[in-house]
């Protein structure tokens, strides 16, 4: 490999970048409009526009991404995690075009990305498993005949989800439906494929799972185990390695089953296979992951293995650099610092980053796709950074973390890091008798325990760009500036004045000082209205609800804040809004 293209965004494309450097690979970026000033722009060593602003039209954009190798030169792809990561027609379309595909083959990504037929190879291998569907589940009614038969709660999985998106869990019959569809909705929103399927779902389970490389040569080995079971939408707030407060039993039957699946699937490359550990202490195979993890760097700090690189030798056909099981050395957290609003529920918090200063110390690495001025767009991912915080012992690494988290600061975004904080109170969480926390902990004993921040009830930014043609040196190019930007040149130039927020227009904005009629349904978040679960007109009670927004890849539901009649929807689906629309009226 000469040139690898990163065909995505963020920290993970910084990361890759960096990789590259070691290896003494050049790499190529790519980019959305909106991303034209990011970081994992400039830490590559060339970049090229993909010309649009949503994941569709960018960086799920196979069309696009492979114009971009032909012209770059690129002889590999990294696709990361997330977009087109886990897409086995991506993965065929690149070795198609004749480059390196960096990651598991296109028919693995098909067998084990598919949670249908990874829970087939799962029961060929022997491993445990809960009650689930045979296949995937056609309709609703399918999946409540299910519920029905084997109880609740159930759990409605996007066959090709991933990461949290196109899973729902069902605690009551009459969710059921509302369940399935957002389910379907997220999938196709994120991975472009809808099919689900339903399984039981252990309540209060632990998340274990074990990172694996494997090269083409038949060689497999576990590089050590994670616990990440802090967890809120069923996405991955906090982790760590190895997984502490496991029997050597619990372990074994871990690292047995990875291996196991593994080889039943003729898997190469990195993976993560997941297992839940149930109240009682049983182990339960959950899915795989046919990529690098999010959480990777602790494996890596408490290994002394960079997956990145082993990624690079397994494409390249080589063998891996090691052979056995590495003995875990020390204990690792990562923090996912994601722009959401804790004391509001984790509703996604786009906008730009005022101030990011990182903590320094031993044991203290970040990896971030963000700096201060940053703009933080909301049709992708929240994740800003992660905090990997390593220490001799699990006790040693929590105190650094403490320290580190206090050090850190981020301005103009509300984040997670209240959260981070708090939890290393908790006793749950620290207590070195055992493991209190589980993967719904958050929502049941947490819920709640970190007030509203006012300073964050403010409307984000929109951080919208504008193509203009100039001209350098007699050619013609194309060049994209922040609109704000334009629109005040415009204005010193043309006398246009300044633009004021109206309050009753469709989607408008309450304006600062102003407060919104008793009536009025205010967005508490910026996103996309995917739908209105209540036709106007209807009476509806406090707390019913009545629409689904869509930002960061996550659908949220926005309840009624008052009984009444639901009146003047303003907003309709596909409508993007921004926090403090005023959406509909109840009258």
């Amino acid at each position: 490999m000469r040139k690898v293209l990163i065909a995505n965004r963020g920290e993970i494309a910084v990361r890759v970048a960096r990789a590259c450097d070691d290896a003494g690979i050049l790499s190529v970026a790519v980019y959305a409009d909106i991303d034209a000033d990011a970081m994992h722009v400039g830490a590559a060593d060339e970049a090229f526009s993909l010309g649009g602003n949503s994941p569709a039209d960018t960086y799920l954009n196979i069309g696009k991404l492979l114009a971009v190798a032909a012209e770059s030169g690129a002889d590999a792809v990294h696709p990361g995690y997330g977009f087109l990561s886990e897409n086995a027609d991506f993965a065929q379309a690149v070795l198609d075009a004749g480059l390196e595909w960096i990651g598991p083959s296109p028919e693995s990504i098909r067998q084990l990305g598919n949670k249908i037929t990874a829970r087939e190879i799962a029961v060929r291998a022997g491993a445990p498993l809960v009650a689930g569907s045979d296949g995937p589940v056609s309709s609703a009614a399918q999946a409540r005949a299910f519920a029905e038969e084997h109880g609740l709660p159930l759990a409605i999985k996007a066959a090709f989800g991933g990461g949290g998106r196109g899973l729902k869990v069902v605690r009551e019959l009459a969710e059921v439906e509302e369940a399935f569809d957002s389910a379907v909705r997220e999938a196709v929103a994120a991975f472009g494929r809808g099919e689900c399927f339903v399984e039981q779902y252990l309540d209060r389970p632990r998340h274990v799972e074990a990172q694996i490389i494997a090269d083409k040569l038949g060689n497999v080995v576990v590089v050590g185990t994670r616990d990440c079971s802090l967890q809120r939408r069923h996405q991955k707030l906090v982790e760590e390695a190895p997984a502490p407060f496991l029997s050597d039993t619990q372990r074994q039957q871990i690292y047995d089953g990875a291996k196991a699946i593994v080889r039943e699937a003729g898997y190469y490359g990195a993976g993560t296979v997941e297992f839940l550990v149930s109240a009682d202490g049983a182990v339960a195979f959950l899915e795989v992951n046919t990529r690098l993890q999010v959480e990777h760097p602790i494996t890596e700090e408490t290994s002394g293995i960079d997956l990145v690189q082993e990624q690079f030798r397994i494409a390249a056909g080589l063998p891996l650099s090691i052979t056995e099981d590495p003995v875990a050395r020390g204990h690792s957290f990562e923090f996912r610092i994601n722009a959401e609003d804790v004391g509001r529920g984790f509703l996604p918090s786009p906008g730009t980053v005022e101030l990011f200063e990182v903590p320094t110390g031993p044991g203290i690495r970040v990896d971030t796709g963000v700096r201060s001025g940053s703009f933080v767009a909301p049709q992708f991912d929240s994740l800003l950074a992660k905090l990997i915080v390593t220490g001799a012992d699990r006790q040693q690494a929590l105190r650094r973390a403490r320290r580190a988290l206090a050090e850190i600061n981020i301005t103009g975004i509300a984040t997670v890091l209240p959260f981070h904080r708090a939890v290393l109170e908790s006793e749950d969480f620290t207590s070195v008798a055992g493991m209190r926390v589980h993967t719904r902990w958050i929502e049941t004993d947490f819920a709640d325990q970190i007030p509203v921040d006012p300073e964050y009830n403010v409307v984000a930014p929109e951080g919208k760009r504008r193509t203009i043609t100039v001209d350098v040196d007699g050619k013609r190019l194309a060049v994209g500036l922040p609109a704000d930007l334009l629109d005040g040149w415009a204005r010193s130039g043309q006398g246009i004045p300044a633009f004021t927020t109206p309050t009753e227009t469709p989607g408008s904005v309450i304006g600062s000082g102003n407060s919104p009629a008793e009536s009025a349904l205010v967005s508490s978040m910026a996103g996309t209205i995917v739908k209105w679960l209540v036709e106007p007109g209807a009476d509806v009670a406090a707390g019913d609800p009545l629409v689904v927004l869509e930002a960061m890849k996550m659908e949220t539901q926005l309840s009624a804040h008052r009984a009444g009649t639901l009146s003047e929807v303003l907003s309709e689906p596909g409508g993007v809004v921004t926090a403090g629309a005023v959406l509909a009226h109840i009258e």
